[in-house]
């Protein structure tokens, strides 16, 4: 049995009682923000962005019907790019711990609230600190805290199954009788009934997926499994994980189009970070191994796809280099926002390049990683279109060599003043 409507409500998600607007005023009504951020998908995974084994039928369509990014670039790991998306800030300023986001952090999510949106997360959560028997030790921020009215999460107080039999915690009540259910259905439903109660006024909906992280098992359209492989890991269901995915992301746009939605809501689809390392997917250029947690481009190269009925460009694929600060001011110009006051202005707003228009395109973005998990080391780079920069004085050409073998000594004299350029870069990402 799934998690009703009925059920949904007993724990704490109250139905919406006050639309903004009547229906003739539906023209001005605010702009509704979906944002969806596949776990561990790196660029390559997409059948629109080059995969030749997986099927992506829904995304690819999106695709074609919005506009494809494809210079989107995360952090290499998950939650640090967590951190970034939400705050809108580089992770030098504010992250503090694996697991966490540093609690008084003032969110995307509490932008939106405090614009008078209704606001929620499904998914994943990962951001509340200490969790009994995992590597998070720091103190964290509960999902209420950070600015959402409603939430149906995994990895809040506990790590259990996140696909097959999940434990999730439904407004701070924890369930764990979800026998013979599958998360990212659990997540979907509770997603689908938000949009339907909130349909006469302004909602934000952030969906960081649980999809296609590990354990790799097979999903409810998988063919002849057996309940041992529900909880076996094994990297021979990743396509059909990608391929759920998509799934997902279809039923979240039907039920836009289904409640007369589609019009006044910019969906935002991409990924937190690169592709597992033991996932090598075939693509039309080759094979690509996942580089979850590398610092090389199938770290951080992650797939995006933006989509506004009547208002995004159709079709268009855009070379541009965004980065996750990014991610804030876009939604907020979308919805009428200013950024909040105060903030460092890292992000830059993509909100003209999704209407196909030319924008304010970057000329480079910034990393800095430090993540604080499985003993990786701290590095910093600059990059563009084809060179980078690391905080050691490495510097790559991209083109040439994308997995970064050969650092260039001495600088060429075509990039000597990118390089020049860099460094001032990254003599400014410091905290003041």
């Amino acid at each position: 049995m799934s998690i009703s409507r009925r059920n949904f409500l007993s724990f704490g998600a109250a139905a919406a009682t006050l639309p903004f607007l009547s229906c003739g005023q539906a023209a001005r009504r605010p702009t509704n923000v979906v944002f969806i951020m596949a776990d561990d998908m790196g660029y390559e995974a997409l059948a629109c962005n080059g995969a030749t084994e997986y099927k992506s039928p829904r995304l690819d369509r999106l695709a074609a019907q919005g506009v494809r990014f494809t210079n989107a670039h995360s952090t290499p790991l998950c939650t640090p790019t967590r951190v970034q998306v939400m705050t809108g800030k580089y992770n030098f300023r504010n992250y503090t711990e694996f697991g966490a986001l540093k609690p008084g952090e003032y969110t995307f999510g509490h932008h939106f609230q405090k614009a008078g949106y209704k606001t929620c997360v499904v998914g994943k959560w990962q951001l509340q600190g200490s969790v009994p028997g995992t590597r998070q030790k720091g103190e964290g921020t509960k999902p209420d805290d950070a600015g959402f009215d409603e939430h149906c999460l995994w990895h809040v107080r506990t790590t259990k199954s996140r696909y097959w039999d999940p434990t999730v915690q439904v407004n701070n009540e924890q369930r764990d009788n979800l026998v013979g259910q599958y998360g990212s259905n659990v997540f979907l439903e509770y997603a689908e009934d938000f949009i339907g109660r909130n349909k006469d006024r302004p909602f934000f909906l952030y969906y960081p997926m649980v999809l296609t992280h590990d354990p790799f098992v097979p999903t409810p359209d998988s063919a002849n499994f057996s309940e041992e492989d529900k909880h076996r890991n094994d990297t021979k269901w990743f396509g059909d994980m990608v391929g759920y995915t998509d799934t997902v992301v279809s039923k979240l746009l039907d039920c836009l189009e289904r409640n007369g939605l589609s019009e006044n809501t910019l969906v935002i689809f991409t990924g937190d970070n690169g592709t597992h390392v033991t996932v090598t997917t075939q693509t039309v250029n080759g094979p690509v191994k996942g580089g979850k947690g590398g610092t090389t481009h199938t770290g951080s190269h992650v797939p995006m796809i933006a989509y506004w009925k009547g208002n995004s460009a159709q079709g268009k694929v855009c070379e541009d280099l965004i980065d996750f600060t990014d991610i804030f001011p876009t939604i907020c110009e979308a919805a009428g926002l200013e950024m909040p006051a105060g903030h460092p202005g890292d992000g830059r707003s993509f909100l003209a390049q999704i209407r196909g228009e030319k924008g304010n395109p970057r000329e480079w973005i910034f990393c800095h990683y430090e993540p604080k998990w499985g003993g990786r080391p701290h590095r910093r780079w600059v990059m563009d279109h084809r060179w980078k920069l690391y905080d050691n004085g490495d510097f790559h050409d991209l083109k040439n060599d994308p997995d970064e073998k050969n650092p260039l000594s001495p600088i060429p004299e075509e990039a000597a003043a990118i390089a020049r350029r860099f460094e001032e870069v990254l003599s400014k990402m410091v905290v003041t």
